[in-house]
């Protein structure tokens, strides 16, 4: 009797091996679908880039040294990988990463910005140690990843010897090598390089501080106001990678969509741009009923305003319109905040 060469779905172990093969290809596509997503992301963000002369900045090392940027223009080029302890794809780059290091290292300076949000020191220090990274690691503090327009991690912008920005992407691939070959070969700029123009320093609003030209959705007049600094995938994504931070995310949500019940205080949630659209942010609104409204931060230029690098932030400000409290991812009391604000 000849045999059948269908498997039926009642052995059990082809049914165990099936639904394992079905995991695996659902992953993939999943890692896929986020990859492609993030090329696209960093596509976007480096189109006005192109071409353009880049940004002179001076960046504090882990080390407790700097680089300036200004000075290494010209000279031969600049690799600036922006990356996070929390972000997965970074860490799948990281050997990567290293090896892009070790083997270009001698003709185009190679620097790991830690993006610094929601990401400390210790963190980045630990970090380092575990994977063994060689390459100098400089820490923003927020000003040079809004400069060039920081909108994924990991994020490459290279800049060529010429002083301006050759190449913005997400992936470890094909492109990113070949424009690391390209920038390798090409010559050192014959005469000094014009940087883009200098930007001004952010104001930081303290506590005290009258707060003026956000922009951001106006509030109600004569009311104190609530501001919810956040990221509409911190509960999901850093459920995994950083779950003391997504429990904070939830915990700050919670609250104030309690809170926010008792009027007397108008209430604005500002995401950060940080993988984050417009679309994303309505979702996670519609996803949420009865929190506060959103807004999108376009260009961190809230999270700046106040200093925020950490995530969930809450700024009170007065019905005068002055910040009166700012608190931080693990502080708690925002209820007993708020009444001080409102002079209960």
């Amino acid at each position: 009797m000849k045999a059948s060469s269908t498997v039926t779905m009642k052995d059990p172990m082809t049914l165990i091996h099936f639904i394992s093969a079905l995991a695996t290809a659902l992953f993939a596509c999943a890692t896929c679908g986020a990859a492609d997503d993030g090329a696209a992301r960093a596509a976007h963000a480096g189109q006005p880039l192109i071409g353009q002369p880049a940004p002179a900045a001076v960046l504090r090392t882990l080390d407790g040294g700097t680089i300036d940027l200004a000075t290494r223009y010209g000279r031969r080029p600049v690799y600036l990988k922006f990356w996070a302890t929390w972000c997965a794809p970074c860490l799948q780059q990281m050997p990567g990463f290293e090896r892009i290091h070790r083997q270009y290292g001698k003709r185009i300076d190679v620097i790991a910005v830690n993006a610094g949000f929601s990401d400390t020191e210790a963190d980045v220090r630990a970090y380092r140690a575990r994977h063994g990274l060689t390459m100098p690691i400089a820490l923003d503090d927020g000003s040079l990843g809004r400069r060039l327009n920081l909108r994924v991690t990991p994020q490459h912008v290279l800049i060529g010897a010429d002083g301006r920005i050759a190449y913005v992407g997400h992936l470890d691939d094909a492109a990113l090598h070949a424009a690391l070959d390209r920038a390798a070969q090409g010559r050192v700029a014959a005469q000094p390089v014009a940087l883009a123009p200098q930007a001004q320093a952010a104001r930081v609003f303290r506590v005290g501080d009258k707060v003026a030209g956000l922009d951001l959705p106006a509030g109600a007049a004569g009311k104190p106001r609530a501001l919810v600094f956040f990221s509409p995938w911190c509960e999901t994504y850093l459920r995994e990678t950083r779950p003391a931070t997504a429990r904070a995310c939830r915990r700050v949500r919670e609250d104030a969509t309690r809170l926010m019940k008792r009027g007397g205080v108008d209430w604005l949630a500002v995401a950060a741009p940080l993988w984050t659209s417009t679309a994303e942010l309505a979702a996670y609104a519609k996803a949420h009923p009865g929190t506060p409204r959103v807004a999108l931060d376009r260009d961190g230029a809230a999270f700046a305003a106040f200093g925020i690098r950490a995530i969930p932030s809450v700024v009170l400000v007065d019905a005068e319109g002055r910040v009166a409290r700012v608190l931080g991812p693990e502080e708690r009391g925002l209820d007993a905040a708020l009444r001080a604000v409102r002079g209960q």
